[in-house]
């Protein structure tokens, strides 16, 4: 589903991100109905906040593809698994939503690329087999999971031994919803709990969503911890910031350098290949 607030693209919501879990949609339903919204977000390409900003990361990370099997879990509509299977990597895209798996098949197909789509959780993979992937990206995903631990142990089951994983997550330092910025164009912050606390959030729809969005904040020593926990060997981590060099218009640049959107692990399953 690969969910990122677009902060410095769109104006967002009104209203405080909420710390108690509100909805009585369950995650797939709230996924579903947001397919064609999320198709009109990312497209093809990503919404800026990804180009310029995490799959620069994204892609250095993963190196070269070409003839390796990728999994791509939480390939909301696709774009990633698209750009993969482009770069010729055997695809197998998985997400929670069957909606949003419906449109990585169809527009997979107009493409004239072929891929693996399956419709499950990214907590289970039970649909992946062991020991059968070289390289697994979740992009946006972990922050949208009950249970991650879960996710990072089915991760480290797919992949082969010396296979690597990447993992891209909003950055849990900055709550997006609760940004207010001055008119010197300085940015503070207000939480409402701890940040250390692990919690459920409950964010209003922005932009041309109409749903909310619902997710988990757990302090960045969280993740680290259950990353070695599950298995897996930290080779690398980023905070991604967009390059001066880009297309971006000046205000967008000037937000996007001023604070991390995000954060970038590169994972590898200890083994020889």
């Amino acid at each position: 589903m690969a969910r990122t607030s677009p902060l410095s693209q769109t104006q967002r919501a009104s209203g405080p991100v909420s710390y108690k879990r509100r909805t009585l949609l369950s995650d797939r339903e709230l996924w579903d109905q947001k397919a064609d919204d999320w198709h009109i977000q990312v497209g093809d390409d990503g919404d800026r906040n990804r180009r310029y900003n995490s799959d620069p990361v994204l892609w250095r990370f993963m190196g070269p593809v070409k003839g390796l099997d990728v999994l791509d879990a939480g390939c909301g509509t696709g774009y990633l698994s698209r750009q993969l299977a482009l770069k010729g990597a055997r695809v197998t895209a998985v997400d929670l939503s069957a909606v949003m798996t419906g449109f990585s098949r169809r527009l997979a197909a107009e493409r004239n690329l072929t891929m693996s789509v399956f419709t499950e959780s990214c907590e289970t993979l039970s649909q992946v087999p062991d020991a059968s992937q070289d390289r697994l990206v979740s992009n946006y995903v972990l922050q949208d999971l009950p249970d991650y631990r879960a996710a990072l142990s089915a991760a480290q089951r797919v992949l082969r031994p010396g296979g690597r994983a990447v993992f891209i997550l909003l950055h849990p330092c900055f709550p997006l919803s609760d940004k207010m910025e001055q008119e010197d164009g300085t940015i503070s912050f207000h939480w409402e709990s701890s940040y250390f606390d692990e919690a459920a959030l409950e964010e209003p729809p922005w932009n041309h969503f109409t749903t909310v969005f619902t997710s988990y904040h757990r302090p960045l020593s969280a993740y680290w911890r259950a990353f070695t926990e599950a298995g897996f060997r930290i080779l690398d981590f980023d905070e991604p910031v967009a390059s001066p060099d880009g297309e971006l218009p000046s205000e967008l640049l000037k937000r996007f350098r001023m604070r991390p959107n995000s954060v970038a692990f590169h994972l590898e399953k200890p083994g020889s290949p």
